[in-house]
Parts: structure tokens; sequence; C-alpha cells
């Protein structure tokens, strides 16, 4: 973890637009039509509606997406009570985590009242506005009542999230700790250290989980909390211990399975974890400096089981892995509470997420290959993207189930899918790309296959059924690098192309190869040299039959590649050139981007095969094409360069096919902008539509442009560069792509591959 100074953390806060929040409008509003929707007199509508019906608020306003965090500023992180002004940045930053890991909407509310009773009628008079409340740093033991006053007296989910949060979180760390471990939550022996609003709720609900309350010591600044005391608070009482023998952590922590530390740096000694039982479970949760540091746990007791609240070590306890979820579930069903069944819920589906197969965005994200259930990976890391749908579902599921729910879920898939489209993890797009792959899964062939990315990708793409993969390389080196990176082959094949079993293929491929092209001056023994690279034998097993399709690119560079697909693929009937096309998938919509990668120089005949080829591909992907052909002039206002080029090329495409949208040459700000295209240039023939597909004049104006994109919004996905115009399913990688990229390009080269036969079929 990246040491933060204190220049660079009110640089952050500060530069730019002050704060780390703002409110987007989500209607139009450019028009006198849209303000009057939005204010007056439209307004007016929607205020009735809720007035015959109050639950209306859910159909007509935000208030089902949005949730107040709440603080007066009395227990502000560990810097206590500095008031609720100063707790402001805490609360701007808890909204900027519940909208980036779920989508949901804020209003930070700092209210400046100590008062619980006045705090309390507060937050009563405003909870209308919102469909869940987070209350945050308040200190204990006002907090108790707070939170257990406004869960009877409002309707809507309430949550102390520095109680709950971190008990949902480390409850779950602890049931996939014991299980590490072969221990039972009911047998186990728990120490806590520390008797705040946090410790207090973490204990409570492993209560509910199984433990006994005989077997829990909790110590608070004044040593064990014992029956002979009588200064104890409510909720210190219920877990006063009856033991006489024990005063000290050092006395309580002997023989304990496990540690829960809600208190302080280093109070907890390596001689205290040695004198712990057999694979003690130490959560030393102090931020941020730990009860013991890790690496002093890990010197005294080898076994121990370790989780801290740093993102630095293993097994990080981090309250983002479950409140951003645990609202969106209660909100997606209108709960009216956030109840017990509803956190459990959240607990299982959170310890269950560690047991499954890591995706390797969670490994990317933290540079590693092999994170796998155990002793060092027992809770998901807060990147993991399957958290929203895991753990939401389970807790909308529980809320139905417990009777909080107002409105149903009964397509739990649909809703999958909803959560995943709503943070950007999938597009409609791309899902239908995979389901429609998933249903006639082909041979595709990965060239690179000692390639890590290319590797997983294959690996991904098998394990996600819309391929069956074949990797080029050395066997053994490929099934090393496997091991390493704890992939499983299972299912793969792998060719060695210079191995001397595949000396008859590379003979025959060189026959069917030197025979077709001979007349453009190959011979039999210069083919044969060929067979020895990837892309020669690879592009060969399409050609023959011998697989469906081929993805090349990460290592070999382009312009060799592309000659080697027009001598062995060749290019379709009816065109001189092919081309590729990347997909942008933004809030705006989907756009199609062409030609991002072959040809570099475009003539006039290239641009026109360009545009005819654009046509069919964005077809191919069920839309409508609304052509732009790009230049940096508009319609004929240069009469001299590559605008010539476009504006001839756009001039045959019209008569040629006078159905097709399609116009130009223009910049891109007109092709954007409807009614700016519309008032400038009225006679264009895509008056009146969005444009959807952009024909950039040259290579370097259109790999420029999506890059651009990309790097300004990363939250943009885009799929490609798709191949466009040869005769056979081959298609590219950029060298810098991940392995999300190649298992969505296997997916299109799959259905490429699956129309190709169709087609050949029907010949």
């Amino acid at each position: 973890m990246a040491k933060i100074t204190k220049e660079a953390a009110l640089l952050y806060h500060s530069q730019g637009k002050p704060g780390k929040i703002e409110v987007v409008p989500t209607k139009p509003y450019s028009t006198q039509t849209d303000l009057s929707l939005a204010y007056s007199p439209g307004v007016a509508e929607p205020c009735l509606e809720i007035e015959k019906n109050p639950q209306d608020a859910y159909k007509y306003t935000a208030k089902g997406n949005l949730v107040a965090v709440i603080s007066n500023g009395t227990a502000v992180l560990g810097l206590g009570d500095i008031g609720a002004l100063s707790g402001k940045p805490v609360m701007e930053g808890k909204g900027l985590l519940f909208k980036i890991y779920a989508g949901i909407d804020v209003f930070d509310i700092e209210v400046d009242e100590k008062d619980p009773e006045k705090f309390i009628a507060a937050v009563k008079a405003i909870a209308p506005t919102f469909g869940g409340i987070n209350l945050e740093d308040i200190k204990a033991p006002e907090c108790f009542e707070i939170e257990r006053r406004l869960k009877e007296e409002l309707d809507i989910p309430v949550m102390h999230d520095d109680q709950h949060g971190t008990a949902i979180i480390s409850s779950a760390g602890l049931v996939n700790a014991l299980q590490v471990a072969g221990k039972k939550i009911e047998d186990v022996k728990i120490v806590v250290n520390g008797a705040g609003a946090s410790a207090v709720s973490c204990t409570k609900l492993y209560v509910s989980l199984g433990a006994r309350l005989e077997n829990i010591v909790m110590l608070d600044s004044k040593g064990v909390i014992s029956k002979a005391r009588t200064d104890l608070n409510e909720q210190k009482r219920f877990f006063a211990t009856d033991r006489t023998d024990i005063h000290t952590l050092e006395e309580a922590i002997k023989g304990a399975d496990v540690f829960l530390g809600l208190s302080k740096g280093n109070v907890l000694s390596q001689d205290m974890v040695r004198s712990m039982a057999p694979m003690p479970i130490v959560f030393a949760l102090a931020n941020p400096t730990p009860e013991i540091s890790y690496e002093d746990a890990m010197a005294a007791r080898p076994d121990v089981l370790m989780a801290t609240g740093r993102s630095d070590y293993p097994n990080q306890i981090n309250n983002v892995i479950g409140f951003p979820y645990i609202f969106r579930g209660a909100l997606d069903t209108h709960a009216k509470a956030i109840n017990e069944e509803m956190k459990i819920a959240a607990v299982h589906a959170i310890a269950n997420l560690a047991k499954q197969p890591v995706p390797d965005v969670v490994n990317a994200a933290y540079h590693v290959n092999n994170l796998s259930f155990g002793a060092e990976y027992f809770i998901p890391k807060p990147v993991d993207p399957r958290l929203i749908t895991e753990v939401s579902c389970a807790v909308a599921k529980a809320a139905m189930e417990s009777g909080v729910a107002r409105t149903e879920i009964k397509d739990w898939d649909a809703y999958c899918v909803h959560l995943r489209e709503l943070m950007g993890y999938e597009s409609k797009l791309t899902r239908q790309l995979y389901d429609t792959a998933r249903r006639s899964p082909q041979r595709v062939v990965f060239a690179e296959g000692i390639h890590p990315n290319m590797l997983k990708a294959a690996v991904e793409a098998k394990a996600e059924g819309i391929c069956h993969p074949i990797l080029l390389g050395n066997d053994e080196a490929i099934g090393k690098l496997a091991e390493e990176m704890d992939l499983s082959l299972e299912g793969i094949e792998i060719v060695n192309l210079r191995h001397p079993d595949e000396s008859e293929r590379r003979e025959r491929y060189s026959r069917i190869l030197a025979e077709k092209r001979a007349r453009e001056g190959f011979t039999y023994e210069e083919a044969n040299d060929k067979m020895f690279e990837r892309n020669y034998f690879g592009m060969m097993m399409v050609e023959t039959g011998d697989a469906d399709a081929f993805i090349t690119g990460l290592y070999t560079r382009y312009s060799n590649t592309i000659k080697v697909a027009k001598e062995v693929i060749g290019i379709q009937p009816g065109f001189k050139h092919f081309g590729t096309m990347h997909i942008l998938n933004s809030k705006k919509g989907t756009y199609f981007l062409a030609d991002t990668l072959i040809n570099r120089h475009p003539d006039t005949e290239t641009l026109i095969d360009i545009a005819k080829l654009s046509d069919k591909t964005v077809r191919f992907f069920n839309h409508t094409p609304v052509i732009s052909m790009l230049s940096y002039s508009n319609f004929g206002a240069d009469t001299a360069g590559s605008p010539v080029k476009v504006h001839e090329a756009v001039a045959h495409m019209q008569e040629e096919y006078p159905e097709l949208a399609i116009d130009g040459e223009m910049q891109v700000n007109f092709a954007m902008n409807r009614e700016l295209r519309d008032t400038k240039y009225p006679f264009t023939r895509l008056k009146g539509k969005d444009v959807n597909t952009l024909i950039f004049p040259n290579l370097s104006s259109a790999n420029a442009g999506y890059k651009l994109l990309q790097a300004m919004d990363p939250d943009t996905e885009f799929i490609g560069p798709i191949q466009m115009g040869l005769n056979k399913p081959i298609h590219f990688t950029d060298f810098e792509s991940s392995v999300r990229d190649i298992v969505n390009i296997t997916a299109v080269a799959v259905i490429d591959a699956i129309v190709d036969k169709k087609k050949r079929a029907g010949k």
C-alpha cells in the first residue's frame, strides 16, 4: 500500500471541483419541453400519483436508489469526536464507495447534534427522501440506541455500518478461517479485545452464527469484562464472563482459538500468540496499526490464520465488501429494514465467494496468478466483480423470505444481468455474444499459447463454454506456465507445430498452400518453411477445416499477420481489401469504429470497401448502420488531400446503396450531434438519425480516436479489433489486450465461424 502524505491527501480533495461527489441529471434537459417535464408544469403529475400511492415514489423519483450517509461526527475514523462538519470528507468518501461498487446514489448529511433524541428526530424528519439510511461515525453507546430507535420507527432500511459492516465481513472471514483450521464455531474459545460498537456487533453476530457466550471473553480498556464489575453498560453486560481467574489480555488469550482485535495497535505480543491453541485465528483489525503486525504474528506462529484491516496483507476485513451490496439488495426489494436474516445471508454469500475460482481481474489487481481458498485467502478481495451479484442477490432473497420486502424479484437471472450491466461488468451486447457462442462452441486456435494472457483467455473461454480451445506452442512450456499460474488445461488441446509428430500435417498444409498460391510465386519448399511459423500453421488449420477460427496478435507485428492472412485465407469475393472494427459500449449507446488496425493510408477504393464491410459487420451484430465518414472538413469544404478521398467514397456509396444511411465527409462533432448537423446541413442523408458507425479517413486517426476514448473513459467497454472481409474467421488482438479483451474476441470469432459454416452449407 503506497504511503499517503498529508499533502497528497489534501490535494486529492481540493484539486478541480472540491470534494468527491456531485449530483448528475439523469433525464434530458436541453429543450424547453424537457424543462417543462422536469419541473413546472409536468412535475405535478408524479406528485399527484405519489399523493395517491406513496409507494409510487419508488417509481417516479430517485428514492429507490438513494441512501443517506448520516453522521454527527462524534466518532470519525480514529480521530474521535471532531464534529459534524469535520467528518464530511469521510461521508463523501462513503458516498463514493456506494456509487462505484453498487451504483447507489448518496446524499451525505452531517447533523450538528449530539443529543440522541434530537438526532433521531432530525433523521426521522428527512427520512421520506431516502430508500435507506447508513449511519456513520457515531460514538458508543449512543449509536446503539440511535440505531435501535430508527429501525423501530422508520419503514426503510437503517444500518450503522461501523457496527454491522465490520461484523458481517469479519463473520464471513471467521466462518472460512474456521473451515481452514478444521474447527467448529460452537467449540472455539474467542477473545475480543475492544468493547465499542464494532466489537459488540461483531461478537453478537458470531453468537448468531453459533458461537457460545460461555466461550467468549471480551476486554475493554480496563481489562476483562466480568460480572464482578459495576461499571458496565447494557452492551458490555451482555458479554460479561463468570470467570474470576482472568483479568488481563495475557491471561485471557491462553489456549484461545480466536482473537478479535478492535482496539489499538501493538497490544498483542508474540508470546500471547504463541500461547494460543493450534492453528490460531487472529483478526487484528485496529487501523492503521494492528494489534500485532502480520510479520510478527507469522514469525510467532507459522500456523496462524491472520486477517487485518489493511490492503497490503492477506485477508483484509474491509467494510466495502459488504455495505454497498447489502443496501443494493435492500433497495431493490424496497425493503422496510435490514434485519438479522439479511445480515447472515450476506455473511454466507461473502464466505462462499472466497471458495470459488478467482477471476483474472482480481489476480491482476493484486499482481498474483493463483489466489485460491486457504490460509492466505479466505476473504474475497474488494475488487471482486462477483460481489455485486452474489451478495446483493443473497440479501434480496433474505429480505423476501423474512417478510420485509415490499416488491419481489421474480427472475433472478435477469436481476443478476441487470446488476452486472449497472456496474459496467457486462453489456447487453457482450452477454448476447457469449450466449450465442455457447449455443454452438467452435474449435478456436490461440496462436500464442505461451503468452500468459492468451493462456488465461483460452482457459476462461473454455470455462465460459464458448469454445473448444487449441493452443499453439511447446506443450512442456505451456504446461509449466499453466502450473505456475494454477490453471487447469483439462479439455484444452495443445499443438506443438514444431514437433516431429506434426511433420505430416506440416507437409499437407505446405502442399495445399503451394498449390493455392502457385501463380503468385509460392513453392512447396517455401511453404514448408512457413509452416514452422504459428500464424501460417494456425491459419492453415482453419483453411483446411482442422479448426474453425484463429486468434493471433499478442506477439506478432500486424504487417506480418496481415500478409499471412491474405496469403493463406484470402479476401472475400467482391472486395480487394479487408479491415477491422472496434465496438464501443458507452452510456450514450453502442458505436462501431472502422478501420482501426489494417489500412494505413486508404485511398478511395479502400474506403469504399471499408464502408461496405462496416455495413455488413454492423448488421452482423443486429444493429442498423447509420454511417458517418469522417474527416477534418465538411461536405466538400476542402478540395485537396484526404477529404477528397472520403468525399468520393461517400458519393459512390450513396449512388450504389441509395437506401443506406451514410454521409460525409464530416467532422466528428457534426457526426455525433444530430441537432447541430441537421441545423447546419439539412440536406444530409442522416437527417433525424443518430450516427452509430464512424469510418475514419486513415489508420492514424482511427487508432488515436479509439485509444483516446479508452484512456478518457475507462468505464467504456471496447470489443475488438473485429476482422471484416477475410474469407474465414481469422481475428486479431492488440498486443496490450487483456484476458477479457481476448475472450470477447473469441466469442466474436466463434459466432463468425458459426455464420461462416451456415453460409457454406447453403451454397
